[in-house]
């Protein structure tokens, strides 16, 4: 079982794909890495209907939190029964969020309308569950904010956040955290970085997106959920603030994020 720490203040992981693919073989040794380099947590966010076992998995086995969601970029493979299924996981097998979910408008091929109905009816059962959700944004955060605002939900996580500091201001507003990871090493994301440096410590919490988002000095492989502690070295960095405040304070930012502190 995975060894998480929830009364202490180690690094959580608030966006890992652990059940990906690319695991497949090594995923003993992806956790005990992450455990070495003190991740005390991860959350396992599912993105169709055919990853809710492989999700669940993940608990089983490594005893990891986990969300329940049908993911915008997956539009192709969510049939609208596959909501019944999503509340049938929601009411049985006590997930800590609905994730993930969201509005993708940057691949042209995803149908904006559909997207936005099944946001719509998640956020409703989120709503109905009383669950923070994680949220999916891609150059979609004043249509993701109008939909919270007809359809208010407890709060949760904008997963790697890359909007405004007005759009960071409203998501913070309406009781969620802003996800931070991969994206903030690259030199060229400079406005990534500064919202990183200066938005109010409190607003922040770090995630991988293992094995995607890939940090800028390990591009050739899959992102691992033990990069964190650099992420979170960085973070510090860019703060000009210690890796044990930045450990302390996105600990707690996570587990107010989900309910759990």
């Amino acid at each position: 079982m995975f060894p998480f720490l929830p009364a202490n203040d180690c690094l959580i992981d608030s966006h890992c794909h652990l059940d990906a693919a690319e695991f497949d073989g090594v995923r003993d040794d992806v956790v005990a890495e992450a455990i070495r380099q003190g991740i005390g947590q991860i959350l396992v966010p599912a993105v169709n209907q055919a990853t809710f076992a492989e999700t669940l998995a993940m608990r089983e086995r490594y005893g990891c939190w986990l969300a329940f969601g049908l993911h915008p970029i997956y539009l192709a493979q969510h049939l609208d029964e596959h909501l019944a299924d999503l509340e049938h996981k929601l009411a049985t097998d006590r997930p800590v969020a609905v994730g993930d979910i969201g509005l993708d408008f940057y691949l042209p091929a995803l149908d904006p309308v559909r997207q936005e109905y099944l946001l719509v009816e998640q956020l409703k059962l989120a709503r109905k569950y009383g669950l923070p959700v994680i949220l999916h944004v891609r150059r979609s955060q004043d249509r993701l904010l109008k939909y919270l605002r007809q359809v208010p939900v407890v709060g949760g996580i904008a997963h790697a956040f890359n909007g405004s500091e007005q759009q960071a201001a409203a998501f913070l507003a309406r009781g969620f955290k802003l996800g931070f990871g991969g994206a903030m090493t690259f030199r060229g994301s400079q406005r990534i970085r500064r919202l990183a440096a200066t938005l109010p410590l409190s607003a922040l919490v770090l995630e991988t997106d293992a094995p995607d988002m890939r940090p800028e000095w390990a591009q050739a492989v899959p992102n691992r959920p033990a990069n964190l502690l650099r992420f979170a070295e960085f973070l510090a960095e860019l703060r000009t603030t210690t890796p044990e405040a930045i450990r302390t304070a996105t600990h707690h930012n996570t587990l107010q994020a989900l309910g759990l502190g």
